[in-house]
């Protein structure tokens, strides 16, 4: 017997002084219930081994076995040798379990015990007895863990308090923990060690209701009784994490509509859940209709991929945010082509042009065949590409130019074709082709439709041919009421209009809100041949074209005084129509995202409602609120939103706070995929505008006159591309396709208070100015919102786009940024619809 004092146990426990206890290794069974005397000699069982004190002079005890737990004394009296219990035990260190629940030193305690009380206990093989019953909770045992690490020296940690639970920090304390109290140094800790550290120096004094042996209660997960390293770091929270430097950063690519997965490379054999974020946003614990699921290995599983889908996705292990992979998306698409005309009629020796438009996600590539031939065009007058192909000029068109030329879009994921057919004769405006495509491309359809006091103005532009007049006077086909008749109040008599749209190039529904209708205008026949009562005061009309729905949004009175919202179904379908009104009310208005070739159906909208700052996600087919998004947080009641569908961002203008321009807040974003408020749009304030194709998001500062431009990457990254210098007070902006690039565009906005409109190109920044198109509306007479000076565009082909002034309406030529015609006597035209391809 020696003794062992361990000086590094101050590390552990952060003491000042040397422990040290008595010990003499591991003996057996029998040897610890040796007499403590060695002079009284060597006792074996078959020479009378006696379990205490032995007979010195041999005799009657050296022929007496008495147990365990008892031991042989000589009676003084009669010198007869007799049983007793044992008065005491060597004090060795073999803890074991009794049958009576009871924690003993080791084995002779057990039976000396039992002989003491008269009651059979013997040593039974669990772990059960070294704890205190229920009363160490995991709350009091998370305590007994917390004052064990606090317990280290101030120069373990460099005094640092803010690092003390530092990943590597922690493992080097538990490291050094488990060396210490690893007596045996065999790695792997048993009750006896721990126990002898809570027995000798009574740390269960200080341990509330736990003791070490705890330890193995809660984190010996394999139940054998024994504590590794590994499990001795998951009862402290050390995790071993690791990330491969070159796997921080993962570009994946999916196909639409495709499934996939994104696997978490953080690695650790005690690696917790793995979390994952889009945009900040916890995916985890969201009920989301295509992230639903989340795999044993920490997969994240996106099922059905769209558009929105694309951007930047984090995972993390719960507890470790700063070790992070993040997983880029990008979403690609097949090209979907539209080709114009389908077909065209001309004659020898003119100009003829074949377009093609193709979306997809990468740019497709464009080539064309004539005749099923690959057409190879040299440069040259006679037969050019342009636009990277999206437009096939023929300078001087001969009579083998006849044929189907088919446009061919290609991507790496998808292929798409049509077909142009040009005719070549020399009677061409005699042949049945062109003579349809002349009736039906320009004696229908491709004209602006301008509502103004006199009535309604059907204007062909590139000819600046106003094709047809319908007077103020004229009589609805259905009821033979005058189209604009005159209003109580009102002289002289004039029309009064606010919103149209157009359907499927089919009809116009257009408001007239001081008649609580609307009209339908059939634009084949070019009549009025409906009107639909509404709630008084329609001011807005949106066309939902998946559903075939017209929107309508009424006022109640100039005083908005009882807004509601009512929906005009099968709008495309010639029959009588009629309103039904949704269950929304106070709407101060809504918002329905636009289709293009590659989305093609919108399931939700969103409404406001006055004074609230939220928006209210509407399901298009049901009317029924699905949810509601608080901007409650943000202090925004919103004003107007826009929306891509590259990563599905909703943009949201704030309403001002004040009259001051400056304290204007800045847009909010919301990600559609979770329908969560990701936060400000940087500093961006005012109203945004999105283009077709869903790439540039366009918004006028107003107080600087200058338009801030962001793009969407294909990998769904929005960021800061430009400012272009605008100088002026845009009251409406409009998207035109680039005549010189495909996939791009040039932005035109008209000034509200000047005579100014500007030509920005969103790919260089380029602007030109277009001066002197006179005075628009002034604000007070427009009353029903919306931009006092409209733009519009003559659709996905078109070169042409119409503005108003107070008393006339200026034809423009887009392709060549200069103002084309102005068409006189046209006064308040401020509503204007296009009817054309697109």
């Amino acid at each position: 017997m020696g003794l062992l004092c361990i000086w590094a146990l101050p590390v552990l426990l952060g003491a000042s002084v040397s422990v040290c206890w008595l010990t003499e290794g591991r003996r057996s069974m029998d040897t610890a219930n040796r007499p403590e005397n060695p002079s009284q000699g060597p006792q074996t069982r078959k020479s009378g081994h006696v379990d205490g004190v032995a007979d010195p002079y041999g005799g009657p005890c050296r022929r007496t076995y008495c147990g365990r737990g008892r031991q042989c004394v000589l009676l003084e009296v009669t010198g007869r040798a007799e049983c007793v219990c044992q008065e005491k035990c060597r004090p060795t260190f073999v803890p074991v379990c009794g049958s009576d629940s009871r924690f003993y030193e080791n084995h002779c305690e057990v039976y000396r015990t039992a002989c003491l009380q008269k009651r059979r206990i013997y040593v039974v093989h669990s772990k059960d007895c070294f704890f205190k019953g229920d009363t160490c909770t995991m709350a009091d045992y998370n305590k007994l863990k917390s004052m064990l690490l606090d317990m280290q020296p101030k120069g373990l940690n460099g005094g640092d308090k803010n690092t003390l639970r530092d990943m590597d920090q922690k493992r080097a304390l538990v490291d050094t923990m488990f060396k210490y109290l690893d007596v045996d140094r065999d790695g792997r800790l048993g009750s006896d060690e721990l126990a002898q550290i809570s027995m000798k120096e009574h740390l269960e004094d200080s341990l509330l209701e736990c003791t070490m042996q705890d330890l193995l209660r809660y984190d010996d997960y394999n139940n054998d009784g024994h504590l590794t390293l590994h499990e001795f770091y998951t009862a402290f929270q050390v995790v071993q994490l690791s990330l491969a430097e070159d796997q921080r950063m993962s570009i994946s690519t999916v196909t639409v509509g495709l499934s996939t997965v994104l696997s978490c490379a953080i690695q650790g054999t005690l690696r917790p859940p793995i979390i994952w974020k889009r945009n900040g946003i916890i995916l985890n614990f969201l009920d989301l209709e295509d992230i639903n699921d989340f795999g044993d290995d920490g997969s994240l599983y996106i099922t059905k991929v769209t558009t929105i889908h694309m951007g930047n996705y984090s995972c993390h292990a719960y507890g470790y945010e700063e070790l992070c992979q993040t997983h880029v998306l990008q979403v690609n698409v097949p090209p979907v082509i539209l080709v114009y005309p389908e077909t065209q009629a001309q004659e020898p020796g003119v100009s003829a042009s074949l377009h093609c438009h193709a979306d997809g996600i990468p740019d497709p590539k464009i080539l064309w065949l004539k005749n099923g031939m690959d057409l190879q065009p040299r440069p040259s007058k006679q037969l050019s590409l342009i636009a990277n192909g999206s437009e096939l000029h023929i300078g001087s068109v001969r009579y083998e130019d006849t044929g189907a030329y088919t446009c061919i879009a290609k991507n790496e994921v998808g292929v798409d074709e049509d077909i142009s057919s040009l005719f070549v004769e020399d009677s061409a405006r005699k042949t049945l082709a062109n003579i349809l495509w002349r009736e039906e491309g320009l004696s229908v359809g491709n004209m602006f439709y301008v509502f103004s006091d006199e009535g309604v103005t059907v204007l062909q532009p590139s000819e600046c041919e106003i094709r047809k007049h319908i007077e103020r006077t004229e009589r609805i086909v259905a009821s033979y009421e005058e189209m604009c008749p005159k209003s109580e109040g009102v002289s002289p008599q004039h029309c009064s209009w606010s919103s149209a749209v157009s359907v499927r190039d089919k009809y116009i529904y257009v408001t007239q809100p001081l008649q609580k209708r609307l009209l339908v205008i059939d634009t084949q026949a070019q009549k009025v041949v409906q009107a639909v009562e509404t709630d008084p005061f329609p001011v807005k009309l949106l066309y939902d074209k998946s559903h075939d729905q017209v929107w309508v949004l009424s006022w109640g009175s100039m005083e908005k005084s009882h807004p509601t919202l009512q929906v005009i179904p099968q709008a495309s379908v010639g029959e009588m129509h009629h309103t039904i009104r949704t269950p929304f009310q106070r709407v101060d208005d809504f918002f329905i995202p636009p289709t293009n070739l590659i989305i093609t159906h919108v399931r939700f909208g969103f409404v406001f409602l006055k004074s609230e700052p939220a928006v209210h996600k509407i399901d298009l087919e049901t009317f029924h609120r699905v949810k509601t998004i608080s901007l409650k947080t943000y202090s925004c009641v919103p004003v107007s939103m826009a929306y891509t569908h590259l990563s599905g961002f909703y943009f949201i203008q704030c309403q001002s706070q004040s009259k001051d321009p400056s304290s204007a807040q800045p847009q909010l974003l919301i990600d559609s995929v979770t329908d969560t408020v990701i936060g400000p749009n940087l500093n961006i304030t005012g109203q945004p505008y999105v283009s077709p194709n869903g790439r540039y998001i366009v918004t006028p500062d107003q107080q600087r006159g200058k338009v801030r431009v962001q793009t969407v990457s294909f990998q769904g990254v929005l960021g800061l591309s430009r400012e272009l210098d605008t100088s002026l007070l845009v009251s409406d902006l409009v998207f035109q396709p680039s005549f010189t690039e495909s996939n791009q565009y040039t932005v035109v906005a008209a000034s509200g208070s000047g005579m100014d409109l500007v030509f920005s190109d969103l790919a260089s920044g380029h602007s030109e100015v277009l001066k002197s198109l006179k005075e628009p509306l002034s604000p007070h007479t427009w009353p029903w919102g919306g931009p006092n000076r409209v733009v519009v565009s003559s659709g996905l082909f078109g070169q042409y786009l119409v503005t108003p002034s107070a008393e006339s309406l200026f034809v423009l030529n887009g392709k060549q940024k200069t103002p084309h015609c102005e068409v006189s006597d046209i006064k308040r035209g401020n509503t204007v619809v296009w009817v054309g391809e697109v």
